[in-house]
């Protein structure tokens, strides 16, 4: 019984030295700002419209400085448009230089000398042209490319007044006509000709169309015909990436101004068709099997859009059909049963696809401002001066003044 008094005693000791209240330090709130920056964007989305040989995407906007005290003496107000490429598969693992690069693409400076602004909102417009060259915002699983507005306004007691607006960039290539393309399967007989889009998008679905030819080849006795029995295909994106090396890891990739190069693959849509082509084994040219089937990206799978960056991001898309065919024999007269041989054939074929933006009813911006002066035509042509003594003399009629009465 004392032993058990005792282990009791020694556990509503450990229990009270558990629920102990620790002293701690309440959390320290920071000084208010005398004043805080907002960026109000007036114009629409930045969108590329077409390929690196766009002529950019024009933005403006108002920075607008909200003074919360009496007034605010500011030594400098500056904003810098930077584009920041993260690499997700560096050099050197948690290198900051080797994950991050930043490139200051324009910078504005409000004011140049100390200036006192009083109690309320103050504004200061900025406009900007961006490169059509620059790859647009991207975000995949080897790199990310985005932009931002970052704001800095120093006070006359030192104290910095920050704020980062981000800014997205898209890219809209026009869809062009749509793409023919005919495919040869030796030693077989076999073509197969392809009408499909060029250009596809994330949301939606196109159709692609073909035709095979050739299925049906005589012999002496016999006929060989191909039967289709499936249809696969799918969207394959990839991705490759060179990851540059800062200066304390050169010696990892071989020197100054080299890096290690990544690449990886994925589907992002697929289906396979077992029905709905058309036969005709009599037709001219050895017969045909006709197809149109839509094709879309898989919802859900956030695609990349098509980008080949300077820094060595390179994101393109491939659109892959693969057709399983049978053979067989029927005599040469086409009538009876026809004889599977067993033998079969994967004929695979693949097209080059552009993922972009859609570009909606915009237009680029040189297509809105109104013509330049070097675009006015030529004034209409002179008169004859050469000619105008042969020109007969208009004869003089003598009128009554204006606002009197025969």
């Amino acid at each position: 019984m004392d032993f058990l008094h005792f282990g009791s005693k020694e556990k509503r000791h450990s229990n009270s030295g558990q629920t102990t209240p620790k002293n701690k330090g309440s959390p320290r709130i920071p000084p208010a700002k005398p004043a805080r920056i907002e960026i109000q964007m007036e114009s629409p989305p930045c969108v590329f419209y077409g390929g690196p040989n766009s002529t950019g995407a024009l933005f403006s906007g108002q920075l607008k400085l909200i003074v919360t005290e009496t007034e605010v003496r500011l030594t400098s107000i500056s904003m810098d448009l930077r584009a920041h490429s993260v690499t997700k598969k560096p050099v050197g693992k948690d290198c900051p230089d080797c994950i991050n690069k930043v490139t200051t693409l324009k910078t504005w400076n409000f004011i140049t000398e100390p200036t006192t602004y009083d109690h309320g909102t103050h504004q200061f417009p900025f406009s900007y042209l961006l490169p059509g060259h620059l790859p647009a915002t991207t975000n995949c699983s080897l790199a990310k490319i985005d932009y931002a507005l970052q704001v800095k306004a120093v006070t006359a007691l030192a104290d910095a007044i920050t704020h980062e607006h981000p800014l997205r960039v898209q890219r809209a290539v026009q869809p062009p006509p749509e793409k023919q393309s005919l495919r040869i399967f030796p030693p077989t007989n076999l073509t197969v000709n392809v009408i499909h889009t060029p250009v596809i998008h994330p949301i939606g679905t196109f159709l692609v169309q073909f035709r095979m030819n050739g299925v049906v080849e005589k012999q002496k006795t016999t006929l060989t015909r191909w039967r289709v029995k499936k249809l696969d295909w799918r969207i394959d994106e990839h991705s490759q990436n060179v990851s540059p090396a800062c200066p304390k890891h050169w010696n990892k990739v071989g020197g100054e101004g080299k890096g290690q190069q990544h690449e990886e693959m994925r589907n992002i849509g697929s289906d396979s068709i077992k029905q709905g082509w058309k036969t005709d084994f009599d037709a001219l040219g050895g017969g045909q099997i006709e197809l149109e089937f839509p094709a879309s990206i898989r919802p859900g799978v956030n695609p990349v859009c098509d980008v080949d960056s300077p820094t060595g991001l390179v994101v393109w898309h491939l659109l892959i059909v693969e057709i399983i065919v049978s053979e067989e024999l029927v005599k040469n007269s086409g009538h009876g049963h026809s004889v599977p041989t067993g033998a079969a054939r994967v004929l695979r074929t693949q097209f080059k696809v552009v993922v972009t933006e859609r570009g909606g009813l915009g237009i680029s911006w040189d297509q809105e401002q109104p013509p330049m002066y070097e675009d006015v035509p030529h004034s209409p042509p002179g008169y004859m001066t050469d000619y105008a003594e042969e020109l007969p003399t208009p004869p003089d009629f003598d009128l009554d003044p204006l606002g009197t009465r025969q």
